[in-house]
């Protein structure tokens, strides 16, 4: 009898050391993942920088939009040219 209990109490030791390793390493993948926790001053400098590559999107968007709307014009005077040589013949 006290070698069953010798035994769950030996398992019972290796379980509490596995659990606290499995613990153990968890936190150390995590921090090599993660990185160490950031700071609020990290986070308050990015804002600035988001809004900037907000403003540059935009300016983006309004090139393209420029682009569109020319070549829109130009596909409107090729379609009154072919639907005028298309009279023609």
């Amino acid at each position: 009898m006290n070698r069953r209990k010798d035994m769950v109490a030996n398992l019972r030791s290796k379980a509490n050391q596995m659990a606290s390793a499995f613990n153990m390493s968890n936190f150390a993948n995590r921090e090599s993942l993660l990185g160490p926790e950031t700071k609020q001053d990290a986070m308050s400098r990015t804002v600035g920088l988001d809004n900037s590559g907000l403003v540059e999107q935009d300016e983006g968007l309004e090139k393209l939009e420029e682009t569109v709307m020319s070549t829109k014009h130009i596909a409107l005077a090729v379609n009154e040219e072919l639907d005028l040589h298309t009279r023609l013949i």
